[in-house]
């Protein structure tokens, strides 16, 4: 008699490019057909798509605000009776928050995303879900909640007071397949740096801290996001007009990376950058700040890049990183599969959710 597969349904406001949409579209398409029964839900319309979900089952809501969704998305659970669903955006899981006082055989669980009370000093929201934003406490009533990484982890036991046991530490996945490139001589070195334009990014320090780098360079810029008119004017007061190239959007992602020297990752606050690790998995290493989330997670000093607490040593590192430190593809990739190959966080992925079918 075959084993009951366990349901699982994967929640996102929509699958147009970022972080969490590549994971919960990843997790979707590629657990284990014979334990799991999985479908990705998706409030928006399916041409607002950027990911392939070709191998994946998609429901689609068609709605553009989660308030129009809030009885249908509940009608399905009531419908389907999904052993587990999971939600990686804040308002999403606030939905599901006060779903779970009702679907008691569900188990609710939460992705975290980035370390929210740091990440809310450089962006604040104006989305507003409605009643939604009154319910400022709603990880307490998720089953489970899933982080990025260790320091995330600590923010959740010690800002939320979630306890340890339904706290679980999870890094991204290398989703994509890296060929790793052969060493550059670029007479004018290559920059790159891949995130969306939004001020937690860091854009704005990066592009100072190249004012004083004494080489011929060419930086990259690829995202979009709300900061573009204001990097487009310090590039211009800058006179960098000639040395910088914006780029909105590409699916090759990965042939920029294997083409720069150095990925330049200015940011604040982190989740768990997939850009830096997709950067060094192609053999390009990179220079970064200090800053909460997964970054130290990934980079390891002088082995797939180096870590600055400060632009004087940013700018240090910076030399270093491009003239005298002698970077071995094969070795900045290593240090990076070896840790996470989509195989290995896939297989933790599904321990989670087998331990919690079995314990329910």
């Amino acid at each position: 008699m075959n084993e009951k597969k366990i349901k699982i349904c994967f929640v996102l406001p929509a699958l147009n490019a970022g972080g969490a949409q590549r994971i919960m579209s990843f997790l979707s398409q590629n657990m284990s057909k014979d334990k799991f029964d999985c479908t990705l839900l998706v409030i928006a319309k399916a041409e607002s798509t950027d990911f392939d979900v070709s191998h994946a089952k998609v429901h689609y809501f068609d709605k553009d605000r989660l308030l129009l969704v809030a009885r249908p998305l509940f009608l399905y659970f009531l419908k389907h009776k999904p052993d587990i669903v999971m939600g990686s955006i804040g308002h999403v899981n606030k939905l599901h928050a006060l779903y779970s006082f009702f679907l008691r055989k569900t188990t609710f669980i939460a992705r975290e995303a980035s370390i929210n009370s740091i990440m809310s000093q450089y962006n604040r929201s104006t989305h507003v879900t409605g009643f939604v934003w009154l319910f400022k406490n709603y990880r307490k009533f998720l089953n489970r909640i899933v982080c990025q990484s260790e320091q995330m982890a600590t923010y959740m036991h010690e800002d939320h007071g979630i306890p340890k046991e339904r706290i679980h530490i999870i890094n991204n996945p290398l989703t994509v397949e890296a060929k790793v490139k052969t060493p550059l001589n670029n007479e004018v070195k290559q920059l790159i740096t891949v995130g969306r334009l939004s001020p937690e990014k860091g854009h704005e320090r990066i592009l100072n801290i190249l004012s004083k780098l004494n080489t011929d360079w060419h930086y990259t810029i690829i995202g979009e996001g709300n900061q573009y008119e204001i990097l487009m004017e310090q590039i211009k007061t800058l006179h960098f007009e000639d040395k910088v190239t914006y780029i909105k959007y590409t699916s090759h992602v990965s042939d920029y990376l294997s083409k720069s020297d150095v990925f330049i990752q200015g940011s604040y606050v982190e989740g768990f950058p997939n850009a830096v690790m997709e950067s060094c998995a192609v053999g390009t290493p990179v220079v970064a700040f200090v800053a909460p989330g997964g970054t130290k997670e990934i980079i390891q000093n002088g082995i797939n890049g180096f870590i600055a607490n400060d632009e004087e040593e940013y700018l240090n590192h910076l030399n270093e990183a491009l003239y005298k430190k002698q970077w071995n593809p094969e070795i900045v990739s290593k240090s990076i599969t070896d840790k996470f190959d989509k195989k290995i966080i896939l297989s933790k992925y599904e321990d989670l959710f087998s331990d919690i079918a079995q314990s329910n």
